[in-house]
């Protein structure tokens, strides 16, 4: 029997740790269960592609996304999300987005859904031109045509809410960043914001809020845009707290994003509170409960150094990286590199298991999960939790009452619940699925544990390892 245990050990399956146990009438198996050191490509999390597109003054400029690439992202790098940028360049100076253009972005969203990942999405009007500082004009538009069409827009990202992971404010600025623009600051001077210039920049953040479902956020280029457009204070303090979290309110609704992570002291600009430590301390607090991600910019040793950058990472709760820039500061990473792969974003380790063995018809199945999350930010969007119970003819899922939104990094969550077994008489497997709401029956958008011998890739589950027994004897 030793051997055979150690057999299936080596395979990486579940195996009982202790014979079952006696709880009232019924008696219990627990197991424990052996964690992965492999990459996982779950959802909303991890590395990503930037991808952009534009649509210039004559129509062209538009390079639609391609299936096989987001596939392979997927599949062959664990890659499971891209930043999609859609450039607005010929709509700068008319209202009406042409139906042609509106078209293209409805096929983008399909090619995504169809390849499996996310996309964090922007919308922009104007890239840089020669020299730095960028020249005037700078190309964006004004407010009123802005609030225009992001009115157009609306209905493609309703409809297409599922496979957006969270979007960027995007539209003011070049990059869509808030900066250098010519309608929402002084042009000649783009630090100077005027109170008029604020309240142009909430009413886009606004209409963004309206034209996506309460369950998705946006996410601000820096802390002062959230703190000044909402009278939020700076520094610990002033974050949202777990009251507040997931109650679709708009702070609860509003994250950030850092496109020069570790290249200076303020990241070029993104921290503005004077000591800079409150705005970071701000963020720290937010990102337990709202979207963090962004991009590296410039080599900044010993900031931009592994050690310092993974524990800001970790403090700030980081969900997404750009993979694709900046090459200096990625490549100073080595081999740490891959510990990023592992820790951004969510990581879920199931340790331990106590089940019911043996239940009657429609009789009472006590579960205890044991759940590590060994990642560094908990998921923002919300996750169905389903306990199947698995038969030769027929499967029975059944919901649990949690929130893996509340799973918090470092800390183990246990799951105590107990649910009704299914009517008919049978053998059972017991199965976990972390589902996706709007797209529970695309496996490649569930979650999988972070443990060997679990995961079932073709319906997206996790296999407890437990068989329940429902006999009417």
């Amino acid at each position: 029997m030793k051997r055979l245990l150690a057999s299936i050990a080596l395979l990486g399956l579940v195996v009982p740790t202790q014979a079952a146990v006696a709880t009232g009438n019924k008696p219990t198996s627990t197991r424990t269960y052996t964690a992965s050191d492999a990459v996982i490509a779950n959802p909303e999390r991890g590395f990503y592609h930037h991808t952009e597109t534009h649509y210039r003054a004559d129509g062209t400029g538009y390079t639609p996304l391609d299936r096989t690439t987001l596939t392979n992202y997927r599949t062959s790098e664990n890659i499971t999300q891209i930043l999609r940028v859609f450039y607005l360049e010929k709509f700068a100076g008319q209202d009406k987005l042409d139906r042609a253009y509106l078209d293209q972005v409805r096929a983008d969203f399909r090619t995504i859904r169809a390849s499996g990942v996310k996309a964090i999405v922007r919308f922009a009007y104007a890239l840089p031109g020669a020299g730095w500082p960028p020249p005037t004009p700078y190309g964006d538009a004004p407010v009123a045509r802005v609030l225009k069409h992001i009115d157009q827009l609306k209905p493609i990202l309703r409809e297409n809410a599922d496979v957006i992971e969270v979007m960027q404010q995007g539209f003011i600025g070049l990059w869509g960043e808030g900066y250098y623009t010519d309608h929402f600051s002084d042009p000649a001077d783009p630090s100077i914001v005027t109170d008029q210039n604020w309240a142009d920049r909430k009413a886009v953040t606004d209409a963004l809020l309206r034209a996506l479902p309460r369950d998705r956020m946006i996410q601000v280029r820096t802390p002062y845009m959230k703190q000044r457009t909402y009278g939020v204070p700076t520094g610990a303090a002033g974050g949202l707290d777990a009251a507040q979290a997931y109650n679709g309110s708009v702070p609860a609704r509003i994250g950030h994003h850092n496109d020069c992570f570790l290249a200076s002291p303020d990241d070029f600009g993104t921290y503005l509170s004077n000591p800079i430590q409150l705005d970071k301390d701000f963020v720290a607090q937010e990102s337990k409960y709202l979207p963090q991600g962004g991009e590296t910019c410039a080599v900044n040793s010993p900031r931009s150094d592994w050690p310092e950058a993974s524990a800001e990472m970790a403090e700030q709760h980081w969900s997404y990286l750009n993979t694709d820039y900046n090459k200096d500061v990625l490549g100073s990473w080595g081999d740490n590199i891959t510990t990023a792969q592992k820790q951004l974003g969510y990581r879920f380790t199931l340790t331990r298991g106590t089940f019911t063995k043996n239940t009657r018809p429609r009789g009472d199945v006590s579960i205890s999960l044991d759940l590590r999350n060994d990642g560094w930010a908990a998921p923002y969007n919300p996750r169905q939790v389903q306990l199947i119970f698995q038969g030769d003819r027929r499967s029975y899922v059944v919901p649990l009452k949690t929130d893996p939104r509340h799973w918090a990094p470092g800390t183990t969550t246990t799951l105590k619940q107990k649910v009704r077994g299914p009517a008919v008489p049978g053998k059972y497997k017991l199965l976990l699925k972390i589902a996706d709401p709007r797209l529970a029956s695309r496996p490649e958008y569930s979650g999988q544990l972070a443990n060997q011998g679990t995961w079932q890739p073709t319906t997206g589950t996790n296999d407890l390892g437990h068989t329940v027994t429902v006999s009417t004897r």
